[in-house]
């Protein structure tokens, strides 16, 4: 089996000129955004050296993309689909802020569940909406109490499918219970599943689309976290059996940003990346055990429960007394950047989102400095 995150280079990896390593002077070691330390899929390295070599850096075309994607999530999660349902768009974010203006305007309320990725409430205020918090419960799943109460003023919903920065992977019952809720107010469901095919071994992810009760919503796709393809831009929106018509209307030129590169390295990693793919599950469930082993070890005052999902870890570091923002204390004092719980909304304060995308010994190498943090 291939091992994407064994035997890095640290030196090699800080030759990197992407946000992750640009952000902090070279003595802080970058855990923070979500971009992997690994080599791209042998499978999607060929694909773009090859449309390199043939001067493929036109303008994309095609369904390609939407052909590929219905493939693995056929062959990953018994989910079919037709390109006629389908639509590409620039990134995740681009085809949902996209919809929305289908959908809404402005001064409407749409519901989310925090702690949730930041850019929903970003995204959301710079389009004139305004969110509204149903969050998520205790142990970090989906509450109907909250969704129920949002759902009486919202006219839609930001679903993250899993759920970043928890790592929560939606259970069907779940989901089949939000799909009622969500029908019985006339709430639309626009699903961010970006994270699907970082599910991690043990759990079981269940595409929002094949819920009952989901036909009138949107669910958007994309290869870039699985693959670590952020830099290449291309996602794929899907729309429910009722949602079709809505889909139609997207201007032509949402269409226009879509990188030909991004659509051809994602279509590789769809078809064939899948050996890659499960060799990166393989190697963040390992990383996975092993921060939870590091944690009771060198820092068990910190509440962790282990993602089902992501290359992401949320921890709880209220009990080390490092105030509302751990993550500034981790910065100065242990030279290790993680993020900052708060703007993930409300249960985000005295929180961080740790990225374990990255060796082991990286992992190690992180949990030793926000250690010394605390003991000076």
């Amino acid at each position: 089996m291939v091992n994407p995150l064994h035997n890095l280079d640290l030196p090699r990896l800080r030759r990197r000129t992407s946000i992750k390593w640009r952000t902090y002077p070279s003595d802080v070691l970058p855990m923070w955004v979500a971009e992997m330390d690994c080599d791209l899929a042998p499978p999607v390295a060929e694909a773009i050296h090859g449309a390199i070599a043939l001067g493929d850096t036109g303008y994309a075309c095609g369904t390609s993309y939407a052909e590929a994607l219905a493939g693995f999530a056929s062959g990953r999660w018994g989910w079919t689909f037709e390109t006629a349902q389908t639509s590409l768009v620039a990134d995740v974010m681009v085809g949902i802020c996209e919809v929305l203006k289908l959908l809404t305007r402005p001064g409407d309320t749409i519901a989310v569940s925090p702690p949730v990725y930041p850019p929903f409430f970003m995204f959301l205020t710079s389009m004139g909406l305004k969110p509204l918090t149903a969050p998520l419960d205790a142990r970090g799943r989906l509450d109907p109490s909250t969704l129920e109460q949002a759902f009486t003023q919202a006219k839609v919903y930001l679903l993250c499918n899993p759920h970043n920065p928890t790592g929560t992977v939606h259970t069907r019952q779940e989901l089949t219970d939000l799909a009622a809720l969500a029908s019985e107010h006339g709430v639309r469901v626009l699903a961010d599943e970006i994270h699907a095919p970082l599910t991690l071994p043990g759990a079981t992810f269940t595409p929002w689309l094949t819920v009952p009760g989901a036909e009138s919503g949107f669910s958007f796709m994309s290869a870039s976290k699985a693959w670590n393809l952020a830099g290449i831009k291309s996602a794929v929106a899907i729309a429910g059996e009722r949602a079709v018509a809505d889909l139609a209307r997207l201007p032509e030129e949402v269409s226009h940003g879509v990188s030909h590169l991004g659509v051809i390295s994602h279509v590789a990693a769809l078809r064939e990346g899948g050996e890659w793919l499960d060799g990166l599950l393989s190697n963040l469930d390992e990383n996975r055990t092993h921060l939870a082993n590091l944690l009771k070890e060198r820092l068990p005052a910190v509440r962790h429960v282990p993602a089902q999902a992501t290359y992401l870890a949320w921890l709880d570091c209220r009990d080390l007394k490092l105030g509302d923002d751990p993550a500034e204390a981790f910065l100065e004092r242990g030279r290790v950047a993680v993020n900052n719980g708060t703007p993930f909304g409300p249960g985000g304060t005295g929180r961080v989102r740790a990225n374990i995308g990255t060796s082991r010994e990286l992992v190690s190498e992180g949990i030793r400095r926000m250690a010394s943090t605390v003991a000076q």
